[in-house]
């Protein structure tokens, strides 16, 4: 029989594995960068064209490497971070296992220029598709370059599945600031398409915060700091008001590397019970410190996830540190019965001497049982004949406050403000509310079951679809400007949109580049509603931004469509509902929601005879 088995070639086999490392333009930054930062670097520069589609330039100044290790780097399982297979549990730098120079050297165009110090001369090596097309010295700076260009050239496939620029530019955006903010004393430096994103200075961790997401997040920062002997945890946490509906800011690092941890996001979640409400996620940039012994970072290709030896350990005391913080910064509630705040002396007294002992004046003559006249009122109520007189008939006002208080509610079930037409008041209510989410709604033929929520999805992506490309958008102008904080990937998203959000009824005054100020918001909103209301657009805008055209517009309609919507457990009146209702049947796509949901029901009368059989 013939053999089967065979081995692959290397660059099959680096290609496979270029699949687990390698998934788009981010995952190249990230491992580039980490060497960078595992070759001691102080300065770091990232250039990228296209997303990373085009090229991904890393230029540090590093130790460098010598011509033999510059060559060898590029073979599979090459590496200098481990020895023998103990050192997985003693590891103190980034990269480890030698996988990453081979398999983005398997799927790209490489270039690499280094040089250490003591050497003369550097060298420079070509690479495309791990085969070594030249190998020369070269008069370089002390330091490393690596140039990645045309990604994925030879897989057209894993080409074809990258996203649009904006999107591949949001990951490798995400992986700039996971490093950076793991290293504040390294300066970072990133430009895309000749254009400088961020310039990073050394610096500490909480400037190093502040210059990546505005100086607005200086005062919504609370230090947290706890050191045990099983781990050390270090960082801030953001303040419980500037939570936000879908998860932002919130970082963890075991190490310095960051990871990803649902049991520890429990930890911080649970110690902010109480401050804030369940939809909504709080922000933290929080560094645990543990023995690399009692962690194995070995689990996952791209190392963002570990596994702890004592994890519950570390929740508990994770959980303990934020709640102490916040509410030792006067940020979560405190109860001292003890203490007494009228008995605090003021600082402006507390150095000042007592010239002469304070004068006490005693009116001797005082007799408190001794009736004075006192002036009357237009409410004199210490005459008490006259009191009695005036309310001889105390029964009476009860009577007229029971029936001013059930005209009032009547007032307030049913408004009146010229919207509605007049309907008979002996009518029987088509519509019901079920459960403050569904509208029950009685046909010939059945019984329509409308999901509120979907149905006004649908009717409000409609209207904001028209006004977006119609733009006859109707504003209301604000009393005062609103200023609003962005980070700067923020703030370039809304300037993508600008036009979009004009058209739908918002007037900008200012587009600065971390804040924005509003004049004019569109009429169907309020002014409470538009700081979370953009934060919402930009994520779901950063998640799957389109290209320019109708699908930005599509876009932007289903975003504010989602989030301005009724939303269930909202109580609505029969006129309310039955609007509703005839406003969702006026649309042009009546039966589905923006996100492809079905809007209502019919259930006929034969299926309600089935239940009865």
């Amino acid at each position: 029989m013939v053999d089967k088995i065979q081995l692959l070639p290397d660059h099959v086999a680096n290609q496979i594995a270029a699949g687990e490392v390698v998934q788009r333009p981010s995952s190249v930054v990230k491992e580039l960068i980490e060497n960078a930062i595992d070759a001691q670097s102080t300065t770091i520069t990232l250039i990228v064209k296209d997303a990373g589609k085009t090229l991904i330039q890393i230029t540090d100044n590093g130790i460098g490497m010598s011509t033999t290790d510059a060559r060898l780097c590029f073979e599979r399982h090459a590496t200098s971070k481990i020895r023998k297979a103990e050192d997985l549990f003693n590891l103190h730098t980034k990269g480890f296992r030698g996988e990453a120079l081979a398999s983005i050297a398997a799927i790209a165009h490489v270039e690499l220029k280094t040089k250490q110090a003591d050497d003369e001369l550097g060298t420079h090596i070509t690479i495309e598709g791990s085969k070594v097309l030249a190998q020369e010295p070269a008069v370089l700076p002390q330091g490393t370059t690596i140039l990645v260009k045309n990604l994925f050239y030879n897989i057209p496939a894993r080409r074809n599945f990258l996203k649009s620029n904006t999107v591949e530019m949001r990951h490798i955006i995400d992986e700039f600031h996971r490093v950076a903010l793991a290293h504040p004393d390294v300066e970072f430096n990133l430009t895309h398409n000749d254009n400088s994103l961020f310039k990073l200075p050394s610096t500490n961790l909480r400037q190093r915060i502040i210059h990546i997401f505005g100086k607005k997040t200086d005062e919504k920062l609370v230090p947290v700091s706890e050191e045990t002997p099983i781990v050390k945890i270090s960082g801030f946490a953001l303040k419980p008001e500037y939570g936000k509906k879908s998860r932002g800011e919130q970082f963890f690092f075991v190490n310095k590397r960051f990871i990803r941890n649902s049991y520890l996001h429990h930890a911080v979640v649970a110690a902010y019970e109480g401050l804030i409400k369940n939809d909504v996620h709080p922000g933290y940039f929080i560094f645990l410190e543990v023995q690399p012994e009692s962690i194995d970072i070995n689990i996952h290709p791209t190392k963002t996830e570990v596994k702890f030896e004592d994890e519950h350990a570390i929740y508990a005391m994770l959980r303990a540190s934020i709640k102490h913080s916040l509410g030792q910064f006067n940020i979560a509630p405190v109860l001292d019965f003890q203490h007494q705040k009228e008995f605090d002396t003021p600082y402006d007294y507390s150095k000042k001497s007592t010239v002469t002992p304070p004068a006490i004046n005693v009116d001797r003559n005082f007799n408190p049982f001794q009736n004075e006249p006192k002036p009357v009122s237009k409410f004199d109520f210490s005459n008490t004949g006259k009191f009695r007189t005036q309310t001889a008939n105390w029964e009476a006002l009860y009577t007229a406050t029971d029936s001013l208080e059930k005209e009032a509610e009547n007032k307030e079930a049913t408004p009146d403000l010229g919207l509605y037409p007049k309907t008979d008041e002996n009518s029987v209510n088509r519509s019901l509310q079920f459960q403050n989410k569904y509208i029950l709604a009685p046909l010939k033929s059945g019984l329509m079951l409308v999901h509120q929520n979907y149905a006004h999805q649908r009717i409000l992506y409609e209207e904001l679809l028209k006004n977006i490309t119609v733009k006859e958008a109707i504003s209301q102008q604000l009393l005062f400007p609103l200023n609003l904080h962005f980070s700067r990937p923020d703030m370039e998203v809304l300037q993508k949109v600008r036009e979009q959000l004009e058209n739908v009824g918002f007037i900008f005054s200012e587009f600065a580049e971390e804040q924005v100020s509003i004049v004019g918001i569109p009429v169907m909103l309020v002014e409470s509603q538009i700081a979370t209301l953009l934060e919402e657009l930009i994520n779901d805008i950063k998640e799957d931004i389109p290209e320019e055209g109708f699908q930005l517009n599509d876009m932007l309609a289903k975003s504010m469509a989602l989030n301005l919507a009724v939303k269930t457990g909202i109580s609505l009146n029969n006129t309310e509902q039955e609007d509703m209702i005839n406003r969702l049947f006026a649309c042009k796509e009546p039966s589905i929601s923006p996100t492809k949901k079905p809007t209502f029901k019919i259930i006929s009368l034969d299926e309600f005879d089935k239940k009865f059989i």
